[in-house]
This record gives C-alpha cells, structure tokens and sequence, in this order.
C-alpha cells in the first residue's frame, strides 16, 4: 500500500488545480475551433495543444531541461517569426501591387489601428512595451505580433498570440459589417479596372529595393522584412525553384509547428487567467476593427480622387490576414454586384498591410528601445 501510495502522490493528479483544467479546456476549444471550424487550424491546432501540455502539472515541460523549453528557444531568440516571413514571401504574388501602387496607401492605412490603440492601452495602465504588443494586434499579422511581444512584453505572449489569431480567423464575422456600415450600396458596387501585368525586371527589383529602403529607414524591421524579401525573390528569380518550394512548404511548415506549440506553452494558467488578458482580448478586437475602418475610409477618399475608379471596399484588405481579408471583399462585392470580381485588386492593399505591419512593429521596437 507504501508503494500505491507512493506513486499516486507523484502523479500529475494531486497537483491538477481547476485554474489547470481551465487551460485544459481552453486548449481543447482552440483545437476544436481549428478542426471543426477551420479557422486558422495550422496554428490553432498547435498552439492547442501546447497549451494542454504546458498545463499538466509536474511534467516539467517548461523546467530548462524541458521539452517545450526548447521550442520556445525559437521565438525567444527571434528565429521562428522570420522564418515564417521566409515562407510567406515565398508564396506572395506582389504583382497587384506592383500593378496599383497607390493601393499601397491603404495598407499603410489599415496601420492606424496599431497606434489608435496603442494610447488605448497606455491609456488602461499599460506600459509603452505591453500597449506596442497589444497594439501590433491590429495589423491582424500572428507572426509579428509574436516576435514584437518576444521582444516588449514576453510575459503576454500566450493571450496576445491567441487574440491576434483568433481575429485572423474571424475575418469573414469582423469585417463585413464595418464595410456595410461605412460604405454605400452604390459604392460597393463599383467594378474596378482588372491589373495589369508585370514585367520580371520589376518584381525581381521590388524584393531588393524593398530590403534595401526598409533596412535604412526603420532598422528594426529588418529582421522581418528582410526575410520577407528574401523568399519572394527565390519566388520571382525563377532559377531557384527548389529553394522557393522549400520555402514554401517543408521550411514553413516545420517552423509552423513549433511556433505553435511554443506560443501554446506560454498558456499556462499563471500567465493566461488574469484580468490583463480579458483587457488584451478586447483592445485587440478594437484594434482590428479601426484598422478595417481606417482602410475603408482612405478608400473612400481615393474614389472622390479617382472620379469613382477605386472601390473604397479594398481598403478593408490592408489588414495584413492574407488572403482572407481579400476574400471577404471578395464576397462582400458579389453581393452587391455578382458581376463584380474585386479579389486581385483587393489583394494590392492586403499584401502591402504585410509590409506595413511589420514596418509598424519595427517602429514601436525602436521606440521601446
């Protein structure tokens, strides 16, 4: 009966606190929002599960000899972050862009719901470091807000991580009803002009240009930015296939499951169950929702500039969540317009709120420091 005894008193079961299975349970609704939901399965599923993990008592998985230990070596030390960024150059068509440039101003707008929220957040008590990481919510881009709050505020990873991809996920219930509300039937209707092709000089120059002037004028950003560039010229190259693939999908997904499990075991109850992160979760909604409005407005104002040529939905999509928020202006046009095809220019400003946000997070970066 000794030994019984024993080794019951080293099992995980005398230690299990209801804060314990709270986590628990949060991690299993993330896993099951990414399964039978689908929203954002590829990091919900991990970062679910890393969450259940790290909140099983005297498994030691965060101890420094620890299994989770390791994996959050990677965004600590700022690896994993750029390594996605790596990948999702890989896969970016900057082509729209390229083909509107001017539509690269209602990324830059979508931005404004970082910083609007920024004095928010330092408004509710939070310092300059926390409110940057909470703000960053609103440039809807899980992996800078990642790598900025690794940097500024590490001890708010767990909730910043899960409210930034949670509203990524939410896109398609956040943005339609800010885009009704700020916009006219007549406006939502208008059919742009279709993009233009672009020669292969140009999107080769783009990725190295982009580096070159982003590196020089906010240092911090570089990091992201460079990586960014990096895998959208193995893209555009052309000679360097193998290299693009790799980037594409084996490289991406790898790092993809570390992140997310790492991102999972900063969830522990201490960390996660406390006021600060119901704060979180609701200035990041409101960071989201200005920067979607931020856009719609400055689109609004291009159509008066343009004669009615530009349809202010588009601005909706300078929220970094590639290519959802595209989509859902998308969707939002054939509504209105069933003949009405808005994607390839709605994707213009969506890749440009890549850039801007994490142009954004090299700002605050510089500014924390």
């Amino acid at each position: 009966m000794g030994l019984i005894a024993s080794f019951l008193g080293s099992t995980g079961l005398v230690a299990l606190t209801w804060q314990n299975i709270v986590m628990i349970g949060v991690g299993s609704l993330l896993i099951y929002l990414g399964i039978a939901k689908e929203y954002e399965p590829l990091l919900l599923i991990p970062i679910g599960f890393g969450a259940i993990l790290v909140n099983l008592p005297l498994a030691g998985l965060m101890e420094d000899n620890g299994l989770l230990h390791y994996f959050y070596f990677g965004i600590k030390s700022g690896i994993f972050p750029p390594l996605i960024f790596l990948g999702i150059g890989a896969m970016t068509d900057f082509g729209p862009l390229l083909s509107k440039p001017s539509t690269f101003l209602l990324g830059a707008a979508a931005q404004f719901g970082i910083f609007g929220t920024l004095l928010g957040a330092k408004a509710l008590g939070f310092n300059f470091p926390e409110a940057s990481s909470i703000a960053i919510i609103g440039g809807a881009d899980g992996p800078t807000a990642i790598y900025l709050t690794s940097r500024l505020a590490e001890h708010l990873l767990g909730p910043i991580a899960v409210a930034a991809y949670s509203y990524m996920a939410l896109v398609p219930i956040i943005q339609p009803p800010i885009i009704r509300l700020l916009t006219t039937k007549k406006e939502r209707m208008i059919v742009m002009s279709e993009i233009k092709p672009v020669s292969k000089r140009v999107k080769i120059l783009f990725p190295i240009l982009t580096a070159i002037a982003s590196a020089l004028l906010v240092p911090a950003s570089t990091p992201l930015i460079g990586m960014l560039m990096l895998g959208n010229l193995f893209k555009e190259a052309g000679v360097v296939e193998r290299l693009s693939k790799t980037a594409q999908n084996e490289l991406i997904n790898i790092v993809t499951i570390f992140l997310g499990v790492a991102v999972g075991s900063k969830m522990s109850a201490e960390e996660f169950l406390t006021v600060k992160t119901l704060m979180i979760l609701g200035l990041g909604l409101i960071a989201f929702s200005i920067g979607t409005a931020s856009g719609v407005l400055l689109g609004k104002l291009m159509k008066v500039i343009s004669g009615g040529k530009v349809n202010p939905m588009i601005g909706a999509a300078g929220v970094s969540a590639v290519p959802m928020a595209a989509r859902v202006v998308q969707k939002v046009g054939q509504k209105e317009n069933p003949t009405n095809f808005l994607l390839m220019n709605a994707m213009g400003p969506n890749v440009a709120g890549v850039i801007g946000s994490a142009v954004a997070a090299g700002v605050l970066l510089s500014l924390a420091g």
